[in-house]
């Protein structure tokens, strides 16, 4: 009979097996594979359907195309700005709260991601339309005479979008600046910095990995963004997704609409690998 010892040691071995960790993942792998891989796949083999690259050329030398990808990029570059100016220092607000304000706080910021996008993009159209809520306050108030075009332009899209995303912004910058040693700052003020000399050369750098982190994720969302675009742009402000849409709904041209996907989903990958690259290199 075994003694508790050697149970416990041939139990160890058993565990550190080699291929356990593989086999214990490869359900989730295998699941991986199929709901994201296989689509991606498919979409590739669509876009290349009887080996012709016409439609990636179309997509990346077309006129029409190429502004809306441009336009696609200047969209979620200025999102990303705004989710930044708003969210950074609200981010710095939490972690100056006592703990029962913070939560009050994080309740604010989570709840709305609770809600559907469409549900909150419609009620950025009561407020912005025509007979909207600020345009009947400006008309009572006798600041206006006529309903102001508040929709269906490019502010009222990155209005809609900014709301969307900024909690995608705050989360990550306020992880990175609750782990910040405000001993650091105390000693630059002993020092004789100044308010802004502190915030630039010490605080700024040891929360840019945050902030570079959600700039990422608020970019690379936007880029995709869909029903935002297409109700409070009202089809003057086109981004390459409503353009997917068009394709595959309208002119049923799932072969163009796979190119433009695929050139998207690069250029995703590509701005993640540059993200990557700057974090490591200031880590």
């Amino acid at each position: 009979m075994s003694s508790p010892a050697e149970a416990m040691g041939g139990a160890r071995r058993r565990i550190a097996r080699p291929g356990g960790p593989l086999l214990l993942g490869l359900p989730a792998m295998i699941f991986l594979l199929l709901i994201f891989i296989g689509p991606v796949v498919r979409l590739l083999l669509l876009s290349v359907e009887g080996g012709s690259l016409a439609a990636y050329e179309k997509a990346l030398t077309d006129g029409l195309y190429l502004r809306v990808f441009l336009d696609t990029f200047e969209i979620a570059a200025i999102v990303t700005v705004c989710c930044a100016l708003l969210g950074y220092p609200v981010a710095y607000v939490l972690t100056t709260l006592s703990r029962g304000w913070a939560a009050i706080g994080f309740a604010c910021i989570l709840i709305p991601l609770l809600t559907s996008v469409l549900v909150r993009t419609y009620a950025w159209m009561v407020l912005l339309g025509r007979n909207g809520i600020i345009n009947r306050t400006l008309m009572d108030w006798g600041m206006t005479d006529r309903p102001l075009a508040l929709m269906y332009n490019l502010p009222s899209v990155i209005i809609g979008m900014t709301h969307v995303l900024l909690p995608m912004f705050i989360l990550p910058v306020y992880s990175v600046m609750v782990r910040v040693d405000r001993e650091l700052l105390r000693a630059s003020d002993g020092l004789g910095a100044s308010g802004w000399q502190t915030f630039a050369r010490v605080y700024l750098p040891l929360t840019w990995p945050g902030v570079l982190a959600g700039a990422t994720l608020v970019f690379i969302i936007s880029l995709g963004f869909y029903i935002t675009p297409a109700l409070l742009g009202g089809g003057r402000v086109v981004m390459i997704a409503n353009v997917i849409e068009h394709q595959v709904l309208s002119l049923l041209d799932w072969r163009f609409a796979s190119a433009l996907s695929m050139v998207l989903l690069l250029a995703t990958l590509a701005i993640q690998a540059a993200s990557n690259r700057v974090q490591a290199t200031r880590g």
